[in-house]
């Protein structure tokens, strides 16, 4: 039952591009907002060419607050002018009196302290995973963190960061985590935070997924073939790990005679930025693993898409091996989730917070093969093997072909059994509705709590404001 009184939310996310995390948030909104409650999207970077349809096309409102700070300088100091970005989005907030019941901060939580203290308004924040774990390099053996050692540079500069992520991420009025493992990690690593993270799984709109696909549509031709395919949803990014499908492929291709492995072809899409060097090298590499491997390849994008792959030119096959597809659109994504000829969804990043790619696979019936680590094992049951929705694996390549050679030559009786599994599980944890109630109830008892008490601003909130615009100021002069 929706709720009877009707909120004004305030989704703030830092950069509203092609990706799991900004994937979570435009669904949660579209969620709160189908229950019948007001919502608006603020960011500090929204391009109609590089989002998802529902940012462009209306059915969200979202605010796009050019930031003066870049994203970087030199590839150098993300954090922070992600910091400074989000201060000045938020002194934009709270400067137009605009009047909201609640906060749903995602990601990057530095605004918090200053939307309840100033705006006297309650705040929930949506805990992907501490940055800095990432920052630090951290890997996890056996589930262990392990922390990568830092030069003395670095870890001067990670103090101050570290202690305004864990001072802020505490500030709010209740903490939410996309999985067990992130709310985990959460827990064990910010020395504030007295209690887990409440968990919400991410939720898909399965109509969506679902919806007819028109055949043909140009861009949904420019993807499709006959010839069996496995199919990797991911960022090109360097920690996505897709040189994993691509060693595996070129095994599973090299080791087999059957017809069904050795036509395969693998397309890896995802959302690619030229503003950001790691997407760019991240393409490079792969580029060079399909030549080492012997395997043709592409790179296509879009029809509507600005983004230039004049620079990366393709062998000559007209249905390569490998297609590299940038930023595609929901009907390119929809057309290959659907498409008897794709027999498999990778999903290779190695301790992935949540991971909706695997959710994306399961609700369309198709067999997942994922790492054994992290949200995926939350979402992928391997074993008992007659509950099987997918192959949970160790991301090594040898392990991977073998699997993806098991899946290839998986009985059509057998896979008609293990999609009516994938979509039942993806149907009753995942879908949009069941995430949007979780998080209107959640939403409601943070409101119930009343205005936050008025207290002078902390010190040390102010020291935090002072730290970033400090430290931006002296990167700025530099230039």
């Amino acid at each position: 039952m929706a709720s009877a009184r009707k909120l004004r939310v305030a989704f703030i996310h830092p950069d509203l591009g092609i990706g799991g995390a900004e994937r979570l948030i435009v669904d949660a909104a579209l969620g709160i907002q189908a229950l019948g409650h007001s919502v608006d999207v603020y960011t500090s970077y929204h391009d109609p060419n590089h989002c998802f349809d529902e940012t462009r096309d209306g059915r969200l409102k979202v605010h796009h607050i050019v930031s003066p700070f870049p994203r970087s300088w030199n590839g150098m100091f993300h954090i922070l002018f992600a910091h400074a970005r989000q201060l000045h989005l938020t002194q934009h907030l709270l400067r137009s009196n605009k009047q909201y019941d609640v906060f749903f901060v995602d990601q990057l939580s530095t605004c918090i302290p200053f939307l309840r203290t100033l705006a006297r308004t309650r705040v929930v924040f949506y805990c992907h995973f501490p940055d800095k774990l990432l920052a630090h390099g951290t890997t996890f053996v056996e589930g262990q963190v392990n922390k990568t050692r830092v030069g003395l540079l670095k870890a001067i500069y990670r103090f101050p960061m570290d202690w305004i992520e864990d001072t802020t991420t505490t500030q709010a009025d209740i903490i939410l985590a996309n999985s067990k493992f992130s709310a985990s990690v959460s827990k064990a690593n910010f020395p504030s935070l007295r209690y887990t993270p409440h968990v919400v799984y991410p939720g898909i709109n399965i109509d969506a997924y679902l919806a007819p696909v028109n055949l043909s549509d140009p861009d949904v031709i420019q993807v499709t073939s006959p010839r069996p395919t496995l199919l990797s949803l991911n960022r090109f990014e360097m920690k996505k790990n897709a040189a994993l499908a691509i060693d595996a492929f070129a095994l599973l291709r090299s080791k087999s005679h059957e017809s069904k492995t050795s036509e395969t072809r693998l397309i890896i899409a995802g959302g690619y930025d030229p503003r950001v060097g790691d997407n760019i090298a991240t393409l490079e590499s792969l580029i060079a693993r399909a030549n080492s491997n012997s395997l043709t390849y592409d790179v296509i994008t879009p029809s509507h898409s600005r983004v230039s792959v004049s620079s990366f030119t393709g062998t000559t096959s007209t249905d390569p091996d490998v297609l590299f597809l940038l930023n595609f659109t929901t009907t390119q994504r929809s057309a290959l989730l659907q498409a008897p000829s794709t027999i498999a969804l990778l999903y290779t990043p190695t301790n992935e917070h949540f991971g909706i790619g695997p959710v994306e696979g399961m609700i369309c019936g198709l067999p997942v093969l994922a790492c054994n680590s992290g949200g995926p094992t939350e979402s992928v049951v391997d074993q008992p093997e007659e509950q099987r929705t997918g192959w949970s694996r160790q991301p090594d390549p040898v392990i991977w072909a073998e699997a993806l050679r098991e899946i290839c030559t998986t009985s059509e009786e057998d896979r008609k059994a293990l999609a009516g599994r994938a979509r039942n599980r993806a149907q009753t944890l995942f879908a949009m509705d069941s995430m949007a109630k979780a998080l209107e109830k959640i939403l409601e008892e943070v409101v119930a709590k009343g205005p936050v008490p008025r207290p002078a601003l902390p010190l040390a909130l102010a020291f935090v404001l002072a730290v970033v615009f400090g430290l931006v100021a002296w990167v700025l002069s530099s230039l």
